[in-house]
């Protein structure tokens, strides 16, 4: 009986291995079930199977996951072998097929670990009993946040690593993520995927089998997201079938997996497919197993690199083989970034009541010490720094020599701004939720309140022309900019940038504010910095190295204003970049105009 037609388009880098790859799994797989590397060898060595349940996860409270170990004959504890997560369980099709690939050293010594997903009994008396259950597939697998990757790495691999074979083997695997593949189907496709997006430090193979890149938890928003963000380093194989359609309701699963590889071709990754005539079936992506493998691990050792994306507004800014660098010094809770006339940038150690000045050579030394809370800052003209400080209710300034005195006072600032004329905006967040947020502009001993009804305000700023003023909400996905005019006033109030927001929580995010030459928005954001073009869209994510929290602060410095500073709140970064950035008490510039849109 015929079981299905698969055919295939795989974009492969090296020719030889696409024309192999494409023989195999072309055309007609009557009767090719299982595959020939999938069926028990007897002259090869087998690897045993460990098996293990979490029940005390902190992470998905009151679930309880089994998971499975394959650990192949060949794993020499002392060499921390490689890894394959295989979301939904990992069975003996799979052990089979790694058993061959293994002795044939057609792929590393890899140790297998299957999760299955979390169920959360509601019978108080806790008997087991299905019908009364809660199932949390959907929601460990088809979520876009960090609870699943955070699952994995600091709850599921610890506890396989407690584990020891029969013979008194222990786990042991690899922390390098050039190691480590992820692999799954449908919902499980998703998350496989995800693990690596998240997390690419630590997954950077994947196989997604008819993966729900849907709009069940915001899946569907992914291509839109690949097509921005700076590439990742990841290497993946995409498998649907043409009429595959689960639930209608959401959506063709086979349509969101051509968007997803049209948006991964985009984006410069190291991306391949194979595109059959099922339906919503698991059993197609078994048959090409063996293959994905050798494809996803084809000339390892070497590190998977990040492509090159064809998004213009990256190849605008970014300068080629210039990456983030870390500034040296740690931090407990950097924040409020400025860079003064020669382009040191400097920061704010609230926790410790430190301003640093961070110099070329990324030394930190302290420019101001005891003077805990400092929240935003920013520099004026004369080489001034003013600084908001909230629990004091005050914006003060700071002269070179490190003197200090107060500006105003009654402000309890977080975002702050200083134009080439000496006028000083500030944003005051509600002391709570339900308080709106207030702009205020000082100039000279003047204090005047010129806008009030934001949410939870932050960062602030300026167009290079002069002529448009941002604020920042931190609870919205919304920037918002007015005219501004000649004497510091501002008119025509619009929620005029869009943001995208993370999973969870569920808002920007956005702490800071920065703008280049050209008119781009860079906004400090949970996602990574998003780059907006003067009509208010983002065109550009740039991602921190992983893993970073949410970036709460930025600023362009550098001897030539051209390098990007931004903070996670622990570490500082920079990045060279093409553009200039343009410093607000500098003299107006015009930008060139980017049209309509």
């Amino acid at each position: 009986m015929r079981y299905f037609a698969l055919f295939v388009l795989v974009a492969l880098s090296l020719a030889q291995a696409q024309s192999n790859l494409e023989r195999k799994i072309q055309a007609e797989l009557s009767g090719a079930y299982p595959p020939e590397d999938g069926k028990v060898n007897p002259n090869v060595p087998h690897g045993e199977f460990l098996q293990g349940t979490i029940n005390d996860s902190r992470i998905f409270p009151g679930t309880e996951n089994g998971f499975q170990i394959y650990v192949p004959a060949q794993y020499d504890p002392s060499k921390p072998a490689c890894l394959l997560v295989k979301l939904d369980g990992l069975g003996a099709f799979e052990a089979t097929v790694l058993d061959n690939l293994i002795a044939k050293k057609e792929v590393p010594v890899i140790i297998g670990v299957g999760i299955t997903p979390g169920t959360v009994w509601k019978d108080p008396a806790g008997t087991a009993n299905r019908a009364a259950s809660r199932f949390n597939r959907s929601y460990e697998f088809d979520s876009t946040n960090d609870h699943f990757p955070d699952y994995v790495l600091n709850e599921l691999l610890p506890a396989v690593q407690k584990l020891k074979t029969k013979d008194g083997r222990p786990i042991r695997i690899s922390p390098d993520g050039n190691d480590h593949a992820a692999t799954g189907g449908s919902t499980g496709g998703i998350g496989s995927f995800t693990l690596a997006w998240r997390r690419p430090d630590q997954f950077r193979r994947v196989y997604s089998v008819i993966g729900t890149f849907v709009s069940m938890r915001g899946g569907s928003d992914y291509p839109v997201l690949i097509r921005k963000t700076d590439p990742k380093p990841i290497r993946i194989f995409l498998e649907d079938g043409a009429i595959d359609a689960w639930n209608p309701l959401f959506g063709t699963w086979y349509d969101a997996n051509l968007n997803m590889e049209s948006a991964l071709t985009f984006a410069g990754y190291d991306v391949a497919h194979a595109w059959g005539t099922h339906g919503h079936d698991g059993r197609p992506g078994q048959v090409i197993f063996p293959d994905v493998m050798r494809w996803l691990w084809r000339d390892y050792p070497s590190p998977i690199k990040s492509g090159v994306s064809k998004n213009s507004t990256l190849q605008e800014i970014e300068q080629p083989g210039e990456g983030w660098q870390a500034v040296t010094q740690t931090f407990q809770s950097a924040t409020g970034l400025a860079a003064d006339s020669k382009g040191d940038v400097y920061v704010s150690d609230a926790a410790v009541g430190n301003v640093y000045r961070i110099g070329a050579n990324g030394a930190a030394s302290v420019f101001l010490a005891r003077h805990p809370g400092i929240a935003g800052q920013a520099f004026g003209l004369d080489g001034t720094l003013y600084a908001a400080v909230p629990a004091e209710k005050r914006i003060i300034a700071v002269n070179p020599q490190g003197n200090v005195r107060v500006v105003a006072e009654g402000i309890a600032g977080r975002g702050i701004v200083v134009t080439h004329d000496g006028v000083i905006y500030v944003s005051e967040p509600g002391a709570h939720s339900d308080m709106p947020s207030r702009i205020w502009k000082i100039k000279g001993a003047e204090k005047k309140l010129v806008d009030e009804g934001l949410l939870s305000a932050t960062g602030v700023a300026v167009s290079p022309d002069g002529g448009l003023f941002y604020a920042a909400e931190k609870s919205t996905k919304w920037i918002y900019t007015w005219v501004a005019h000649p004497d510091g006033s501002l008119s025509e109030k619009q929620p005029f940038f869009w943001l995208h927001m993370t999973d969870i929580p569920n808002d920007s995010g956005a702490e800071d504010l920065a703008l280049d030459t050209h008119g781009n928005l860079y906004v400090a954001t949970r996602m990574g910095i998003q780059v907006c073009d003067q009509n208010g869209r983002v065109r550009a994510i740039l991602s921190l190295p992983t893993p970073s929290g949410a970036v709460r602060g930025i600023s362009f410095g550098g001897a030539g204003f051209d390098e990007l500073y931004v903070t996670d709140g622990k570490r500082v970064f920079k990045r060279k970049l093409k553009l200039k950035g343009y410093a607000p008490w500098s003299a107006p510039v015009a930008v060139p105009s980017q049209g309509q849109g």
